[in-house]
This record gives structure tokens, C-alpha cells and sequence, in this order.
């Protein structure tokens, strides 16, 4: 019954997502813009556009390749081929966070102060539209959709897998900007802000998205 209500919404479903997707990215423009660090997510994409001076959204299209493959490796047979439409999902959300910084590049900042509001602001419409892209449930980031093919390899929690996730792309990220520019970027206190906050964000709206799914998706 819910598959073919599902089909059925593909197209408002498709657009929900790109709704989300479009929020999220104006949220990284945010918070790169702000300079206190991006979210754990978006820390490997937007250092390797600091070393490589490809676009961060370039170098988003290209890490979440690389998570697609890692869930392909782990997952094997049991990985689901619709979830390969997370590849123009992304190469579209690359494109918006490149159109979302040059949409914002004017917005300027003089103290510490009007950091954090872009920072919050950043993390706010990341978390908005997270949940925006969760309620569309077409298909799966493809960060959380590693976090999910380990999950079903090993027997770990969803909530501890994706923390130690997360840790892992903040280390990396710390460790590459260190080496190859010799100073923090892209890894600050608004990384750990961020952590905290987006999935805070995101499940509180989960429950008033959830009723307007089923007033206006669901009703039938």
C-alpha cells in the first residue's frame, strides 16, 4: 500500500527532495561562509577545495562518489540499484552549493560575533533541510548511506556508527589541512556545534514534517 502511495507522489516526492537539498546547500554556503568550520560532512569536501582549488561543490560530487563505491564494496549484492539515484541527487546538491555560495558571497562579517550568526544560520537550514530530505524518502544521502551498509555488515547501532562516522571525517579533515596548508580550515568550533545541533534540528522537525506528509502525501 505505502509503495504505491510512494509511487504514486514521485513527482512531489522528487521535488520535496530537491527542496531539501537546495536548503542544505544554502546551509554549507552559510557556514563557510561564517569561517568557524563546516559540519562534519562537509569538512572532507571543503578542505579538498582549499588544497585542490576545485569548487566545493566539485569536491562534494566527487567524496560522495567515493561513499557510493564504499557502500557497492560493502554492501555487494545485497546493495539496492535504486539507491545509484543518489548520483544525480548529489551532482545536482554540488551544483546548488556552488550556486548557494555565489548567491551569498557579498555577505561580509567584522567580529566574531557575526560569525557565529552565519554559523547558526548555516546550521539551522542545514538541519531544515535534512529533514526536508529525509521526509522525501526517495533515496538515502550517500554519507548516511554508508553509515547504514556498515550497520547492516557489522553488528553495530545506526546512532554510535554514525558519531564514530563523523569523528572520522573531522580527523581526516584536520589531518589533511595540516599537512598540506599548515593551519586549521574548514575544522573549527563550528564543526563541534554543528555535530551537535543538525541532527537536533532535524529530529524535532521530523514530527510536524511527518504530519504534513501525511495530510497531504498520505491522505488519500
Amino acid at each position: 500500500m505505502f509503495k504505491k502511495i510512494l509511487e504514486k507522489h514521485l513527482i512531489e516526492r522528487t521535488i520535496i527532495l530537491l527542496i531539501g537539498l537546495y536548503i542544505m546547500s544554502l546551509g554549507i554556503a552559510f557556514s563557510i561562509k561564517a569561517s568557524l568550520g563546516t559540519s562534519p560532512i562537509s569538512s572532507v569536501p571543503y578542505v579538498t577545495s582549499c588544497i585542490s582549488g576545485l569548487s566545493v561543490g566539485e569536491t562534494t560530487i566527487i567524496i560522495n562518489l567515493v561513499f557510493i563505491l564504499m557502500q557497492i564494496l560493502l554492501l555487494r549484492k545485497k546493495y539496492n540499484p535504486f539507491q545509484l539515484f543518489q548520483i544525480p541527487a548529489l551532482v545536482l546538491f554540488g551544483i546548488m552549493i556552488d550556486i548557494s555560495g555565489s548567491l551569498i558571497k557579498d555577505i561580509t562579517y567584522s567580529n566574531y560575533f557575526q560569525q557565529w550568526v552565519l554559523c547558526f544560520i548555516g546550521i539551522i537550514l542545514v538541519g531544515v533541510g535534512v529533514s526536508i530530505e529525509i521526509m522525501a524518502k526517495l533515496v538515502t544521502t550517500p554519507g548516511e548511506g554508508v553509515v547504514l551498509a556498515i550497520c547492516k555488515v557489522f553488528p553495530l547501532k545506526f546512532g554510535n556508527t554514525k558519531i564514530m562516522f563523523d569523528v572520522v571525517l573531522v580527523l581526516i579533515s584536520l589531518i589533511t589541512v595540516l599537512i598540506f596548508l599548515g593551519h586549521l580550515e574548514g575544522v573549527r568550533e563550528g564543526t563541534i556545534i554543528a555535530a551537535m545541533l543538525v541532527g537536533f534540528i532535524a529530529k524535532h522537525l521530523s514530527k510536524p514534517l511527518k504530519l504534513l506528509e501525511n495530510k497531504y502525501l498520505l491522505n488519500e
